[in-house]
């Protein structure tokens, strides 16, 4: 039978893991906690902060994606489908992109990115003088969002439950790897991480902050897939020169004259 003190721990977990923050105490029940614990916990145990006394980045991450694959907050939605999507690339990354979610081929493959917007991120990256495997791609969402027994090849958006319990563990991953800065690809991916509402246009062009890293927000690949316009693929550019300047890459007058509509 669990003791009291292995009920308690169990019930706070699952309270993080359901999106709990805190919980009050009275004052016998924090006696009793420091009694067991030595100091008493003020909130449900992050379980994605245990990875942090872990001696290497690989370490962090590979515990997350263990973490990931169980993670009751977001198995217990019902919304989302079974197979987890993780990340990939390099874990020392200095720059690091955060996509929306899993689509059919991600999920098929178990890897971010890797249908037609991820090869047009491919491409993006090259132009930047860049290769997958130096930057890290995750998602905002961890799992594919369910649409139904016949969903086929479709894929939906998560919705901000499903964004919500996917977020601490994309959390722990940018404390885990600490880049020099984050590119959200989409306002999903904004609207999780920052808590920007709005469309992409509205919060493109500037720099952001989340956890004191350097956030830029841009279109996603799929958007440059739909709209073809040679503005759209400049916006999306002058981003990433913005990434490129802030990395201390260096940057060739050709490519900051790349997609103008009049180079001269």
């Amino acid at each position: 039978m669990p003791t009291p003190r292995e009920l308690v721990r169990e019930g706070l977990q699952q309270l993080q893991e359901s999106g709990t923050n805190s919980v009050a105490l009275d004052s016998e029940a924090a006696d009793i906690l420091r009694s067991w614990e030595g100091t008493a916990p003020a909130a449900p145990v992050d379980d994605t902060r245990q990875n942090e006394q872990l001696q290497t980045t690989e370490q962090k991450i590979e515990y997350l994606r263990r973490r990931a694959g169980n993670w009751k907050a977001a198995r217990s939605l019902g919304t989302l489908r079974d197979r987890m999507v993780f990340s990939v690339g390099n874990v020392h990354a200095r720059l690091v992109f955060v996509g929306e979610a899993p689509g059919y081929d991600e999920e098929r493959l178990q890897e971010p990115f890797v249908g037609p917007a991820g090869k047009k991120l491919n491409e993006i990256l090259r132009a930047m003088g860049l290769s997958r495997e130096q930057v890290y791609i995750t998602n905002i969402c961890k799992f594919r969002p369910s649409m139904g027994d016949r969903q086929g090849t479709s894929n939906r958006p998560p919705s901000p439950q499903e964004i919500a319990a996917c977020l601490p563990i994309v959390q722990a991953e940018l404390r885990a790897i600490h880049p020099v800065c984050v590119v959200c690809l989409g306002a999903t991916a904004a609207r999780g991480l920052l808590g920007k509402e709005g469309g992409v246009g509205s919060l493109r062009g500037q720099w952001w902050e989340h956890a004191g890293i350097p956030t830029r927000v841009t279109y996603h690949p799929s958007y440059l897939l739909r709209n073809q316009a040679l503005s759209a693929r400049r916006a999306v550019w002058e981003d990433m020169l913005a990434v490129m300047e802030i990395l201390s890459l260096p940057i060739s007058e050709k490519q900051r004259r790349y997609f103008l509509i009049d180079p001269h």
